[in-house]
């Protein structure tokens, strides 16, 4: 057994406080990666912050005309669940949707989801296995070990870990925006700029900064979000992460592509925004040719290791069907 103190915050400026006291502390919204980590070992925080008494980041409201907001604690099923999103941003619902399983959905909040850790088998495993995210400095030995569900973009010779998250990869496509507090007050992150590239600190995952927490998500409202999908290829049909997935929304005149938006998940090491292949769709006719043409020219980057070259085509597949089906809903 691990000692550890529990600290169970009422506001968000406690929760705060309670890290600047605990700067080793750890964030406890459903513990749905937490606990998992802690009985790994990866995590061994002398302290943990339960936020979940605080009720003001469980609301989350849907109806503005300007954008939607969403607490950083408002549960993944309530969420997904919500009339209008399911109407008029499908692609975020279906992301939260076809993550975990329903018994995680119920317990996980936004925040952490949008926050969660790698899955690499080398991170989560310990010793013997070297990892520049668990051990700076010590190597990364998915490098020459068994690299089918890692990265392909935004590698660097340090790390080559996927992000695994659904949430993210949607609010990344619709330029969504992160509200924190922290020791130095408010203030906003895009959520595309919230991970790091791994770089050689892959250990430092976000750019939030020493006692920061996020308190609310913000997307704002388009005509982008009505012919939208997350579509998620996987080993099996449920509870499993993705092999490759995309996040895309259109806008159309007629047959041709006025907009597009892209955002790749399961093939890179945070949230991917494939802006160059969602501008070469502008003004083209959507036909399953361009629309795999878009899914290429978004791998354009990529990089394969020993056993992932197959996840490039999969990957661009995965775009392609992804446009097409969002295509479908422009007429709905």
């Amino acid at each position: 057994m691990r000692e550890f103190t529990l600290i169970r915050a009422r506001s968000p400026e406690q929760a705060v406080q309670a890290l600047a006291t605990y700067p080793e502390a750890r964030l406890m919204a459903g513990g749905t990666t937490l606990y998992d980590l802690m009985k790994l070992g990866v995590e061994r925080p002398p302290a943990i912050v339960d936020i979940n008494a605080i009720e003001e980041l469980r609301a989350f409201d849907t109806s503005g005309a300007r954008e939607l907001v969403f607490g950083s604690l408002a549960r993944m099923s309530d969420v997904a669940a919500d009339p209008r999103l399911v109407k008029d941003y499908p692609a975020l619902s279906e992301s939260l949707w076809r993550a975990a399983s329903q018994q995680l959905r119920n317990m996980a909040s936004l925040g952490g989801n949008v926050l969660q850790r790698t899955r690499c088998a080398y991170f989560r495993g310990g010793e013997p296995f070297a990892c520049n995210k668990r051990l700076p400095g010590s190597g990364c030995a998915a490098l020459d070990g068994i690299d089918r569900g890692h990265a392909l973009l935004g590698t660097s010779p340090s790390c080559i870990a996927t992000y695994p998250g659904d949430f993210a990869v949607a609010l990344v496509a619709f330029d969504a925006v992160l509200d924190v507090l922290g020791p130095n007050g408010v203030r906003s992150i895009p959520v595309e700029a919230l991970h790091r590239l791994p770089g050689d600190r892959p250990d430092l995952e976000t750019t939030l900064a020493p006692g920061e927490i996020i308190t609310r998500i913000r997307v704002p409202v388009t005509p982008l979000g009505r012919a939208s999908t997350y579509h998620k290829i996987r080993d099996r049909e449920s509870y499993a992460f993705a092999l490759s997935s995309a996040a895309v929304a259109l806008t159309m005149d007629g047959k041709r592509v006025a907009q597009a938006r892209i955002a790749l998940g399961g093939v890179a090491t945070k949230p991917w925004r494939a802006r160059l292949a969602a501008q070469g769709l502008a003004g083209r006719e959507l036909t399953i040719e361009t629309a795999l043409a878009a899914g290429f020219a978004a791998f354009a980057d990529a990089r394969a290791g020993h056993h992932n070259a197959f996840r490039i085509e999969l990957g661009a597949r995965t775009v392609a069907d992804a446009l097409m089906i969002a295509a479908q809903r422009t007429s709905i």
